[in-house]
């Protein structure tokens, strides 16, 4: 049980909280940034209705006859239910709001409430359950929408403000840092490449937004480590960039369609970095085998060639390798970074 403790005392009319410190310099506030930031985070409701499941005595015919129980078949019994989360605001023009696919999976009506009071019966224009991101629709007037930065200057050590609807609250604010970068192997989602933060992410806090002290998105919130329920530290966030990608295709097809290099790879391992004759302390994706006729083939890779990095941009294992392929299109053009055979090639 749950139990909540006020306590109430009854100050002097004068007495206010300080806006200034001991040398009359102001103290410093995230408030000016939240009030920009937070009507452009909202509350998701979904209604699902399920079939309730019969006890199978309840269809023998014996056991029917033998209670003495009506013959015709009884009627499936119907349950609706409700859930929350959260959610951003990204286009306030078109009205377009994005959460996680998880929060709306299986949803037979979706509402969006805004901080202000108003709510509006949303639409599911597409979902990407691989990176559990999902992309809805309202029809509002004087939307607030959120800037969204380039997450891949984000580091550890910067400070970030997760904001949402935790255990269906309502919109509640939490500070923190960024914890760790590039988190994968959690099994939580197809694609994993989570931002990790120690800003409170409870319950109800899944699809909402994850920003710096500019007031610009870097993260989607998405799922906690919580061996007791609740948060003790650990949230992840889905980086802006991998989100994007997939909402820029869920809005111009509905769905996403990826790419494949048509490769099976691993982590370089020091015994295999040795047995390949790599460099000591190298980092990368080794390719274990190459597919006949598939793209990889084509462009003329091979097996025991070490993927460091993909248009310019490092990889230190075949998770990241997995990712940076995983959100781009068919049919895109990729520059992959290789050793082979100890020298460095580019394809």
């Amino acid at each position: 049980m749950l139990w909540l403790v006020a306590l109430f005392f009854q100050a002097p009319a004068y007495a206010t909280w300080p806006l200034q410190d001991g040398n009359g310099e102001p103290l410093p506030s995230l408030a000016p940034m939240l009030e920009k930031v937070n009507p452009a985070v909202v509350n998701i409701s979904t209604y699902t209705t399920r079939t309730v499941q019969q006890n199978p005595l309840l269809r023998d015919p014996f056991f029917r006859r033998f209670f003495n129980m009506p013959e015709q078949q009884m009627p499936e019994q119907k349950r609706r239910t409700q859930s929350a989360g959260s959610g951003v605001i990204i286009d306030a023009k078109n009205g377009t709001v994005v959460t996680n696919h998880h929060v709306i999976d299986g949803a037979d009506e979706i509402t969006v409430a805004l901080e202000d009071g108003r709510s509006y019966t949303a639409t599911l224009v597409g979902s990407d359950p691989d990176v559990d991101v999902a992309v809805l629709k309202i029809d509002g007037k004087d939307l607030v929408d959120i800037p969204v930065a380039d997450s891949d200057p984000v580091r550890v050590g910067d400070f970030v403000v997760a904001i949402g609807n935790p255990f269906g609250l309502g919109q509640t604010v939490t500070t923190g840092i960024v914890s760790a970068l590039g988190r994968t192997g959690l099994g939580i989602e197809g694609y994993e490449n989570f931002i990790q933060t120690d800003a409170s992410i409870n319950p109800g806090n899944s699809g909402g937004a994850l920003v710096n002290l500019k007031g610009e998105l870097v993260g989607i919130n998405t799922a906690i480590i919580a061996p007791a329920g609740g948060n003790v530290g650990i949230g992840f966030a889905i980086p802006t960039n991998m989100a994007q990608a997939s909402i820029t295709q869920i809005l111009e097809h509905g769905e996403v369609k990826r790419g494949q290099l048509g490769v099976i790879i691993q982590d370089l391992t020091p015994e295999l970095a040795e047995a390949f004759g790599i460099e000591n302390g190298q980092r990368g994706a080794l390719i274990a085998e190459v597919q006949e006729n598939s793209a990889a083939d084509k462009a003329g890779l091979k097996s025991g060639d070490v993927v460091v990095a993909v248009d310019g941009k490092d990889i230190l294992s075949s998770a990241q390798l997995r990712n940076a392929v995983g959100v781009r299109k068919i049919g895109e053009t990729l520059k992959l970074t290789i050793v082979r055979d100890g020298k460095t090639k580019v394809i």
